[in-house]
């Protein structure tokens, strides 16, 4: 009977081996499911050891989740090259701003998350299950963004608590995933909160995915991502009247800098 179950779950493993290497879309299918499936079972686990060690939700234990994310790479061939540490190194609290391509970003951001640093992420990331519980126990802030005023309260709000208890705020601009290997137009809400409290922005630039993964095209392989940590742009002395030309600062940077770091040096230029 064992010998039975042995021939077939090989048969089995064999079959998908074999349907991954002639279909990409199966080989796209079963790793983004094999990710999912990943990040709600290592959550749960995270989770145990975060209320076992620190007792409840904290920044504390973005060191905990930050240790497990980092072996995730090694089961999906990825490799990171990151220059700019360094730029991290600011006193006090700072807006640390990044593009955002894909699910996988949650692996390059806690490739290179600083300590004291909490994620200002969607309000339905909170109802994923053990990953919503994971991000809550983080300390990661939760915005509705369907409303303008309740998001701008809760912004309000994080400028002070960053302020207060010396934590680095992660934001994502483009306020919604882009993997077509561009920026999308940044939104103000990150540069206001920068200016209200008086801070640096940090941006942080990864290399476009388009060569292993596109869900388009249901591409999803091993690849190398490269991360840069730009220096920081200070805002003491500006007001809410600067928020645009610091956007667009921003923005200019940081897509000149994806476009060198994807192979792309001249595009920037040419599409500007």
């Amino acid at each position: 009977m064992e010998m039975g179950w042995l021939l077939w779950g090989t048969a089995v493993l064999l079959l998908l081996h074999v349907l991954m290497e002639l279909s990409p879309t199966v080989n796209f299918a079963l790793r983004i499911g094999f990710y999912c499936v990943l990040c709600l079972v290592a959550s749960a686990l995270a989770a145990v050891a975060c209320l076992l060690i620190n007792g409840g939700r904290t920044v504390k234990n973005m060191r905990i989740i930050k240790a497990v994310v980092k072996t995730f790479k090694y089961f999906f061939g990825l490799r990171f090259e990151v220059k700019g540490l360094e730029n991290f190194k600011v006193e006090g609290p700072a807006v640390i701003l990044s593009n955002h391509q894909s699910v996988l970003d949650m692996m390059g951001l806690m490739e290179v998350l600083p300590d004291n640093c909490v994620q200002v992420g969607k309000k339905e990331l909170m109802y994923m299950g053990s990953v919503g519980l994971i991000m809550y126990l983080g300390g990661v802030i939760f915005i509705n963004r369907k409303s303008t005023s309740s998001a701008k309260m809760v912004m309000s709000e994080v400028a002070k608590t960053m302020v207060a208890e010396n934590v680095k705020v992660w934001v994502y601009p483009e306020g919604t995933r882009n993997c077509t290997g561009d920026l999308l137009p940044f939104k103000k809400g990150a540069f206001h909160l920068a200016v209200q409290a008086q801070v640096p922005v940090i941006p942080v630039v990864y290399s476009s995915f388009t060569s292993f993964y596109n869900p388009k095209t249901k591409l999803f392989t091993s690849g190398k991502i490269k991360v840069e940590v730009l220096p920081p742009i200070e805002t003491k002395g500006l007001t809410s009247d600067d928020v645009t030309e610091l956007s667009d600062r921003c923005f200019s940077t940081m897509r000149e800098t994806l476009f060198r770091l994807s192979g792309r040096p001249g595009q920037a230029k040419d599409s500007s």
